[in-house]
This record gives C-alpha cells, sequence and structure tokens, in this order.
C-alpha cells in the first residue's frame, strides 16, 4: 500500500475539466456524476472540519489470470469485492491514528461518495494522471485501487510528481470503442466498462464486434500501457479469484446458470451487473 497526504481544499484545476465532462455529456447514462458537484471538488464540503485528504493505494495486480480464449473481466473484479476489503483496513487505519493521537474525527472512502479519487492521489504525489484518464505510477503502473482517508488533522504534504507518458499514444491506439477521444480526455459513455456495467439498456448494435470479450469491464488501455511492465502481484488473499473463474471457457460463460453465478461470485464486484446484466453483456458478443 502506498500513501501521499494533501491539504484539504477546493480542487481549482479541475472545476472546469469536471464542468466540461460534464457539459459534453460524457458521463452518459451515469446521472449520479451530476449530483453534488461541489462536494466532487471540495472535501470540506463532505468532512466537517476536513483540513487533510490522505491519499492509499492498494495494488490488484493477479497472480494467476483468465485464460486467453475466453471471455474477460477486468482484473480489478477477480476476487471479493474491493470496497469492503479496503473499508475495513481504512477503518483499522483510522482506529490506530486515534489510538496514537487522540482526537481526531474523519471519514473513510472507497470510491463510493462524490470525491475525485485519482485527482487527490496526483496531488499527493503518488502518480500522474495518464493519457487513459488513470493514475500512474513508475514504480507499479496502474492495477491498483484509490481510497482516502479525510481527517481533521493538520499534517505534512507531498508534492505532485512530474507526468511520464511522453510521446506514448498506446492507449489511444488500442481503445477499440475509441472512447479515448484525445490525449487525458475519456468520454464514458463509449467505455466497455461503461456498456458492460453501467449501461442498464441494450448495448447499442453499432458496438458489435468491438469489445474484444470483454464482458464485465475493460483492462485494455491498462494491459498496453508501458508503466505496467512493472506490475507486481498483489498480496491480497481476498482478492484471489475463485478457482472456477480462471478455467471458465466460452461455453461455461455461456451456460452460466444463476446458482453457479452466485457461487463463484460471491461478494465480487460482478454483483454490480448483476447476473442478468452478465448474460445480456455475453449474449451481445456471441
Amino acid at each position: 500500500m502506498s500513501c501521499g497526504i494533501s491539504k484539504a481544499g477546493f480542487l481549482e484545476q479541475e472545476a472546469p475539466r469536471l464542468e466540461n465532462w460534464l457539459n459534453n455529456q460524457r458521463n452518459g447514462q451515469m446521472s449520479y456524476m451530476e449530483n453534488n458537484f461541489d462536494k466532487r471538488l471540495n472535501p470540506t464540503l463532505l468532512v466537517d472540519g476536513a483540513k487533510s485528504v490522505v491519499s492509499l493505494l492498494l495494488n490488484y495486480y493477479p497472480k494467476e489470470f483468465q485464460n486467453e480464449e475466453t471471455y474477460k473481466i477486468s482484473k480489478y473484479a477477480y476476487g471479493q469485492d474491493y470496497h469492503y476489503v479496503i473499508k475495513e483496513k481504512l477503518k483499522e487505519l483510522l482506529f490506530s491514528i486515534q489510538a496514537t493521537i487522540g482526537d481526531v474525527s474523519g471519514r473513510t472512502f472507497v470510491d463510493s461518495a462524490p470525491v475525485l479519487d485519482k485527482a487527490w492521489a496526483a496531488k499527493s504525489g503518488l502518480g500522474w494522471i495518464g493519457k487513459n484518464s488513470n493514475l500512474l505510477t513508475q514504480k507499479v503502473g496502474s492495477f491498483y485501487f484509490i481510497a482516502e482517508l479525510i481527517i481533521d488533522l493538520d499534517l505534512e504534504y507531498d508534492t505532485a510528481v512530474t507526468d511520464h507518458c511522453g510521446t506514448c499514444t498506446a492507449c489511444i491506439d488500442s481503445c477499440p470503442t475509441e472512447a479515448i477521444v484525445a490525449p487525458y480526455q475519456v468520454d464514458g459513455s463509449k467505455c466497455i466498462s461503461y456498456f458492460t456495467i453501467e449501461l442498464k439498456e441494450n448495448i447499442p448494435e453499432e458496438m458489435k464486434g468491438k469489445f474484444e470479450d470483454w464482458v464485465f469491464g475493460c483492462d485494455i488501455c491498462q494491459d498496453v500501457c508501458p508503466w505496467n511492465r512493472f506490475s507486481k502481484a498483489h498480496n491480497e488473499p481476498l482478492f484471489d479469484p475463485n478457482k472456477e473463474l480462471l478455467s471458465m471457457s466460452k461455453k461455461d460463460w455461456e451456460e452460466l446458470t444463476e446458482d453457479t453465478f452466485k457461487m463463484v461470485f460471491k461478494n465480487s464486484p460482478l454483483k454490480r451487473s448483476g447476473y442478468n446484466g452478465l448474460i445480456k453483456n455475453i449474449d451481445f458478443l456471441k
């Protein structure tokens, strides 16, 4: 786990970017992105007396992978739902701070509230936001979760690092749906992850043949990123996949029953699409 700290306050540079992104309807049907605009940009509106944003990264790069000739799910969804796993770790961290320092108030956030995770992680020096809009680091690439602890404690603050994408356009060139519309700009409504997780209605026909067998999420822009050559396997047992998942063939996916889904993907992020959503995606790719 990596840690960086920023002073809580208004994210001045992010405000126009977020506004433009929403105005261009790049959130698609993710209407929740339009809510709490002010809170997204200012954690002091989320947490009373907030003084510091402690950003944390937790690696999820797997030791083992699905076989190449099957329907694919994002690596972050191999194991148990990260929301619960990380939330417990953050609570322990907050208790530890309170036990050491005394009366410290704060809240923990794991991708479940209006917090601009990547912006805070970049501001606190944990990496830079790459051309695919993911947070990248020179040491371990981008396969990790981002979480925050926002507390009412003044701390020493870290500084941002420089961008190391250079002239590379691997992520832009490799996106089959052209969701990376320009360097550092992703149209969420064109992303395979959006179509396979967020979109509740049928996937548009014009997307036929573009998903490269992804049925839940997509890792293409991360897999091709040169910095992910430095990814190392995580050591969190709760992120290890069910062995059934790794051996599933396309036929196994196509014949998946709801009972098997509940067994293989118990406490998994795939609950977000649910059994019916997953089958809808598989049917679209057949």
